[in-house]
């Protein structure tokens, strides 16, 4: 038994059962709630999704909750490597909303995107990852219990464990309040920062559950998501798949 399984072990034992969210993918695409992702060598990350890796992936859309013709549109790319997934935002925006400058801020509450990925579905343990347009990130684990959830920040956050992210700007300046077109966001999570989740490094055929996200606050807070949840981003159960081929 891994430290990990023991310890969630011990967790289980006063919270009680967990279930997972189960359910067999029988084909991978968007509309059946599951994506496969691509890999690629690593390659530079710099905010624009300039690199020629990005040709491999095919654009996801984001819906916006409760609404048919979306404010703004949101597309997500997504690939692997050797040493971690790669993420892509493209947000249409006309106003940056952002004003939170440091990271490690709850900055769900202003314009940002956000990603969850949730490796083993025996413990309901996963990871958020959150990035402002101004480059400000906010990298958690989130246990989940019953509904019941915290986020805890990494430990000795430095060097391979680190993320490396950037941000770009269409139509305007990257400052508070800018008028803009849009803005982008290029994501690496290594797989080190995840430690000591299980199923990972996913290797071809692993499947982990995921989700992936957007909040605007151009005209009141306007959500958008990969797979469709009712209220709180952490409703697990509703997260698509990630099939990495």
């Amino acid at each position: 038994m891994t430290r990990l399984s023991l310890f969630l072990a011990l967790l289980l034992a006063n919270y009680g059962s967990l279930p997972g969210a189960g359910g067999n993918i029988k084909k991978a695409d968007q509309g059946s709630g599951s994506a496969i992702i691509k890999r690629c060598e690593d390659f530079t990350v710099t905010g624009d999704g300039s690199s020629s890796a990005w040709n491999k992936a095919e654009w996801i859309k984001l819906s916006e909750r409760g609404a048919d013709d979306p404010a703004y549109e949101t597309e997500v790319k997504v690939l692997y490597s050797n040493t971690g997934i790669y993420f892509l935002y493209k947000c249409a925006d006309k106003k940056l909303v952002s004003t939170m400058n440091a990271d490690n801020m709850d900055l769900w509450n202003e314009d940002v995107v956000e990603l969850f990925l949730w490796t083993d579905e025996n413990y309901t343990v996963y990871f958020e990852y959150e990035l402002s347009p101004l480059n400000y990130e906010l990298p958690i684990i989130i246990p989940n219990f019953n509904g019941k959830f915290k986020g805890w920040l990494p430990w000795h956050y430095e060097g391979a464990k680190r993320t490396v992210h950037a941000t770009s700007v269409k139509g305007g300046e990257k400052k508070s309040g800018a008028d803009v077109k849009g803005w982008m966001a290029e994501i690496f999570i290594p797989y080190k920062l995840l430690d000591p989740l299980n199923n990972v490094p996913p290797v071809s055929g692993t499947k982990w559950r995921a989700n992936m996200y957007r909040i605007d606050y151009d005209n009141g807070v306007k959500p958008f998501a990969w797979q469709k949840v009712s209220g709180t981003f952490h409703e697990y159960k509703k997260f698509g798949t990630f099939i990495f081929e």
